[in-house]
């Protein structure tokens, strides 16, 4: 798959030899010796505890030795490889059946030690961190260009970050890497949010649901004309959901007024699927932006453009470029937001049940199966990467019931949060978003939002049962389902949740690790629109000249990151500065790992990011985290939007280092 032999090439890379070691093991079947080693024979080569640090250690050495190509390789490592080249002829029979030993447990000692160097996004709270700093934003660099740790082409496979394992003590032999094979378009991004403070008052996320449109009418769906095909055998034909009610800006201002009243800061709103239309986007994000939101989650639905073609549908996701949450509210134009794109990729099917149980007769006749008008996009998964190492995945109806290669992908990196966009009845414990929010709750252990419109749910009304209220569903693996309803009068619910530590374990002998992350629920409130509003949201201005690209702010953000670990762990004061420096356009390593140079914006971003390190060097002789946060926090009035966002990105990831690790 990689195109190169058995070589110290693989030395060169974590990403490489984890692959090489996990896709053996996994093909002979050989994991399961870790847990039932053949007679005679013991798992792991040492007691645990010891045995454990020896792999921690050595992980740490070899991505030392990867930054700098100096010195020894760590002894573990380069024994084990020395087994594994003089083991290259041996059939591989005898390796599923672990005739050969010595080969079996040199591959699972590679692959442990391999894991714990792929832990690039968690930071830990060691001097190490900061020594092998550069070899980390490498590989955050990698993975934000190719959706992968690896250098191997991903037509045949990607090497992705773990974020989580399983609570439900089902094994896994990895804590911090996973491989797919899945033909899957992964990406992965970084949102610099930035929650100013240190420790855990400061780690919670105000989310305001808008179950909306509040209500919808059956002449909503509209037939496609002449889509109707099959009349005589099972009839089938397409349909368009085009709601009537636009966007009501002023009622999301007044909710917002008043959300703003509860708590000390609205942080994130999240709509259902089809709540907006793409046309009315920007406008929602400058009234966001006014109210300090710095983050918008929403379904999108778009018209066709072209005739003879279908619209699309898809979760928005948006990012505001301040960074900041909460605040007073803004004046002056906003800065047009960062924007991801998942889209959904299963029609919706609306047979006889659900046109009588939404009470559609008067639009779709219910002898047809009707289908929706959707174009089918190829399958892809953004996977975005917050504050605190928790990453959220984001699904649209019927995405979260099958059992495709996107569900591969979810168990297998297993985010912090999944939510997941509906157009659908009552989110009751009793239904099926429910259940299939269980698994994936239960495994890899996600927390899970479920969120439809209100006018659905009340549409509802299956024979026999009267409509119900229930517009959200919270499932997570410790605190079980939440039903979340909009009482009466009500225009949105408020969701606090907080994030906490959470334990790594691997069933390969690995001593449990306090590295992880879960996310919980801790208040519901019910939000009612104020009056009077704050009054019309300002026009957005133009997008500056010079504009990040969302991949070029992930890696602008992973730069950061290693500045921070750089100013807070490193034992060389100079680091930091040596760090920014092979960031910079024309540094070699690019293109030994295949990737691009950095835009011209980029470069200029990360200039910028220098500039601030700088001003902090000229008032200590050696540039400290305090210093540099500090000076961050200053904008002087000639300062360019992209030099602001840099600022901002760096500022943010120095608060969260500071957070997780108060002592830096």
């Amino acid at each position: 798959m990689s195109g190169a032999s058995i070589s110290e090439a693989l030395l060169e890379w974590p990403g490489d030899m984890f692959a090489f070691a996990h896709v053996l093991l996994n093909q002979a079947q050989a994991f399961r010796f870790a847990l039932s080693p053949p007679a005679g024979h013991a798992w792991p080569p040492a007691p645990t505890e010891i045995w454990s640090h020896e792999v921690q250690d050595a992980a740490r050495t070899w991505c030392a030795w990867v930054e700098r190509r100096r010195g020894a390789l760590p002894q573990l490592l380069a024994e084990s490889w020395d087994v594994l080249v003089g083991s290259v002829l041996t059939p591989f029979e005898q390796l599923a059946r672990g005739e050969d030993w010595r080969l079996c447990e040199a591959l699972l000692t590679v692959h442990a030690i391999a894991d714990e160097a792929c832990a690039v996004l968690f930071v830990a709270g060691d001097g190490l961190v900061g020594e092998t700093s550069l070899y980390r934003a490498r590989s955050r660099e990698l993975l934000a260009r190719t959706g992968s740790l690896t250098r191997i082409d991903t037509h045949f496979l990607r090497v992705l970050p773990k974020v989580r394992t399983p609570p439900t003590g089902r094994a896994s032999f990895s804590r911090y890497a996973c491989v797919n094979r899945s033909t899957v378009d992964i990406r992965w991004h970084k949102s610099p949010f930035r929650s100013p403070g240190a420790g855990p008052e400061s780690e919670h996320v105000n989310a305001l649901l808008l179950p909306w449109p509040l209500r919808v009418r059956a002449s909503d769906f509209r037939p496609v004309p002449g889509s109707v095909q099959r009349r005589a055998k099972e009839p089938f034909g397409f349909f368009e959901y085009v709601p009537a009610e636009t966007l009501d800006l002023d009622l999301v201002d007044r909710v917002l007024i008043a959300a703003r009243e509860e708590v000390d800061s609205v942080d994130a709103v999240i709509m259902p699927e089809s709540a907006v239309d793409v046309s009315e986007i920007v406008a929602l994000e400058a009234l966001l932006d006014a109210h300090g939101v710095v983050g918008l989650r929403a379904g999108a639905r778009e018209r066709p453009t072209e005739p003879g073609r279908y619209g699309r549908n898809w979760v928005h996701i948006g990012v505001n470029p301040r960074l900041d949450r909460g605040g007073p509210l803004a004046g002056g134009p906003s800065e047009p937001w960062l924007h991801i794109r998942q889209h959904k990729h299963h029609r919706w099917s609306l047979d006889q049940s659900q046109i009588y149980q939404y009470h559609l007769g008067g639009a779709l006749h219910p002898d047809i199966q009707w289908w929706e008008a959707m174009e089918v996009p190829a399958l892809s998964v953004q996977l975005i990467e917050g504050g605190y190492g928790s990453t959220t995945a984001n699904v649209v109806c019927e995405d979260l019931t099958q059992n495709d290669e996107v569900a591969e992908v979810l168990r297998s990196v297993a985010p912090t949060f999944v939510i997941a966009y509906l157009l659908d009845g009552p989110q009751l414990t009793s239904r099926w978003a429910s259940r299939y929010a269980s698994v994936l709750a239960d495994d890899p252990g996600s927390a899970v939002l479920t969120l439809t419109s209100y006018g659905m749910v009340r549409r509802s009304r299956p024979h026999g049962h009267d409509a119900s209220t229930i517009i959200g569903l919270w499932k997570d693996s410790e605190g079980g389902a939440r039903e979340i309803g909009l009482e009466h009068g009500a225009h949105g619910v408020l969701l606090t949740y907080c994030a906490d530590r959470a334990t790594r374990r691997s069933a390969d002998g690995r001593w449990p690790a306090d590295t992880g992350m879960r996310i919980f629920d801790v208040a519901i409130n019910q939000i009612r629109a104020s009056s009077p509003g704050s009054g019309a949201p300002t026009p957005p201005s133009r997008p500056p000249a010079s504009r990040l690209e969302i991949d070029d702010v992930t890696v602008l953000t992973g730069w950061a990151e290693g500045v921070a670990e750089a100013l807070g762990y490193a034992t060389d004061p100079n680091k930091a500065a040596s760090l920014l420096a092979q960031a910079r356009s024309g540094a070699p390593w690019r293109d030994a790992l295949g990737l691009p140079q950095p835009s011209p914006e980029l470069d200029a971003a990360l200039e910028a990011i220098a500039r601030a390190l700088a001003a902090a060097t000229e008032s200590d002789a050696v540039p400290t985290l305090h210093a540099v946060l500090k000076a961050t926090e200053v904008s002087s009035p000639d300062e360019s939007a992209l030099d602001r966002f840099a600022r901002r990105v760096l500022r943010s990831t120095l608060d969260q280092l500071r957070s997780q690790h108060p002592e830096v």
